[in-house]
């Protein structure tokens, strides 16, 4: 990867810590990563926006060092969406930028694009499908057995489990989601971003909240409505045919819920984490799918 400058800002009340590629004039680019990930996620296709053009910036989403981990404890999915608005003001971002996520940075994208729909051209998302989507298939035994660890994340325990050994979970995490793909690289910036037991209980405080609705701000009622609405803009789906985490099934039926114009792909051999896996075919997708 070529030279990419780290820095930090305030935006949403909490101070980011983030990464930067690319020429600071370029269309901004916003990417978000997810779980159990980093910045870092982003590394090959910043090189490839930063090659087209963007202005790519990927933070460190809220409770992952080095950004804060917020004081309010707000890790529902409607904080992220205030989030993903914040930054673009915060970054001077105007209609011509473009959203990409991936996991729980698809699930803010959908909904800062819904929310927001004036301040992104297009949007690009990755491994989790719209909200509707996932809706259709969720209860389906196979999906269930993979999506056992967020139903064990709500334990009390799952602090000390998965921090133990180095965040060995996690570890296994990776392997199970994209089988094959070495994530020593990988693991190393997510042992840096969650080693501290404060930054891990705020990762594991994501999955909590989706599941405790009585924990939500009403403050941000809006914006958690949105991650359930229809993405309006144009949207680019990518899904690995292999992904351990979300069944491709589910991505089969994503197009229902995006804006016209949309595209869905699903990658043979890729899993969860595609974009890692296979740089050079996504970062050809997403560049050309942004350009049009």
């Amino acid at each position: 990867m070529g030279e990419t400058g780290t820095a930090e800002i305030e935006a949403n009340g909490l101070r980011f810590g983030l990464l930067e590629r690319g020429p600071a004039d370029g269309p901004l680019a916003l990417c978000l990563h997810g779980f159990p990930d980093t910045a870092w996620t982003w590394r090959h296709l910043m090189d490839d926006l930063a090659g087209a053009g963007y202005r790519a910036v990927a933070p460190f989403m809220r409770g992952y060092s080095p950004t804060e981990v917020p004081a309010d404890g707000r890790y529902q999915t409607g904080a992220l969406v205030a989030d993903a608005c914040a930054l673009h003001h915060a970054l001077g971002g105007g209609e011509d930028a473009v959203l990409i996520g991936h996991d729980w940075g698809a699930i803010a994208a959908y909904g800062a694009a819904a929310h927001q729909p004036e301040r992104w051209r297009r949007v690009v998302t990755a491994a989790v499908p719209p909200m509707g989507a996932v809706a259709t298939g969720f209860f389906d035994y196979d999906q269930l057995r993979r999506s056992w660890y967020m139903f064990f994340f709500q334990n009390p325990l799952a602090d000390m489990a998965v921090g133990a050994d180095d965040l060995t979970f996690v570890e296994r995490l990776w392997s199970e989601w994209s089988p094959g793909y070495d994530a020593a690289e990988d693991m190393a910036h997510v042992r840096r971003a969650l080693g501290d037991p404060a930054n891990l209980a705020a990762a594991l405080g994501y999955y909590r909240a989706q599941f405790d609705p009585t924990s939500h701000d009403p403050a941000l009622a809006a914006e958690q409505s949105a991650t359930q609405a229809p993405t309006p803009q144009p949207t680019l789906y990518l899904h690995g045919e292999d992904d351990g985490c979300m069944g491709a099934d589910l991505a089969r039926r994503a197009a229902d819920f995006l804006g016209p114009g949309s595209e869905v792909a699903v990658l043979p051999g890729a899993g969860h984490f595609l974009h890692l896996e296979r740089p050079q075919e996504v970062g050809k997708l997403v560049v050309e799918f942004l350009q049009r």
